[in-house]
């Protein structure tokens, strides 16, 4: 990791790659995605879409600069309250709604692969989990690091948020996870939650498969995830779920 230069100063989280604040911006590591990410951002902010950092090109050391989006960050381990995560559900929604009519021409360059939309696909955030939340109070008021936006359908981002904030990673009682299963489908709208319960499977797969993808490719963010733990962690933890998952299921089958 490169020394942190005077007037930077470290901001939290960033497992995938380090991020600082310099003034009122925060600067990251930039790759063959960014310029990709960088017209969604913008596309996003012109359609009037809420919290979402403004894109200010590179720095004289090719970092991405973004405006900083002030607010309380969420720790990674940090188990929401009912009233946040269900805020965090609705932005998303807005979210969704406003990027399902932005469909870049032909092919894309995304951190994952190079790829053009495919018929019901919109552009997903990827990452859209409460550590990349700013809150104000039971608010978010903005959402940041874009750089694993790239193709997927709603369901994708959605089962995102199930597992790493629910959290569905770890155990609870069947009857919490349940509960807060519903009320992740009602502040999303139009989701069945044990359509949500069972699409987590296939998503966190795919997060597990490109992170494998991307340490063969030797992505440096992606390879930081290898000191945590990851693809193993989250393949262990899926496993561990499907023991749950029927239990679950029978709570979610209650009125």
């Amino acid at each position: 990791m490169e020394p942190v230069r005077e007037g930077e100063t470290p901001l939290p989280g960033g497992r995938v790659g380090g991020a600082v604040r310099v003034g009122d911006t925060v600067r990251r590591p930039a790759g063959p995605w960014t310029p990709a990410v960088h017209a969604l951002l913008g596309h996003l902010r012109s359609a009037g879409l809420d919290g979402v950092p403004e894109p200010l090109g590179l720095d004289e050391q090719g970092r991405e600069i973004l405006t900083l989006v002030p607010g309380r960050t969420i720790a990674r381990d940090e188990v929401v309250s009912d009233a946040l995560l269900a805020d965090g559900v609705r932005w998303l929604r807005r979210y969704h709604d406003v990027v399902a009519g932005y469909r870049p021409a032909g092919e894309v360059q995304w951190r994952h692969g190079r790829r053009a939309l495919r018929p019901g696909e919109l552009v997903c955030h990827n990452d859209p989990a409460a550590y990349n939340w700013i809150a104000g109070g039971d608010r978010v008021v903005g959402v940041v690091d874009w750089d694993m936006a790239g193709p997927g359908v709603p369901l994708d981002d959605l089962a995102f948020v199930a597992w790493m904030s629910l959290p569905l990673r770890v155990a609870a009682p069947s009857a919490v996870v349940a509960a807060r299963l519903r009320l992740m489908a009602s502040a999303y709208g139009d989701v069945d939650p044990v359509r949500l319960l069972d699409h987590v499977r296939a998503r966190m797969t795919m997060a597990a498969d490109r992170i494998e993808a991307g340490q063969r490719r030797g992505d440096p963010g992606l390879l930081n995830l290898a000191a945590v733990g990851e693809p193993g962690r989250t393949r262990a933890a899926l496993a561990a779920l499907e023991d749950r998952v029927p239990a679950i299921r029978d709570e979610l089958g209650r009125c």
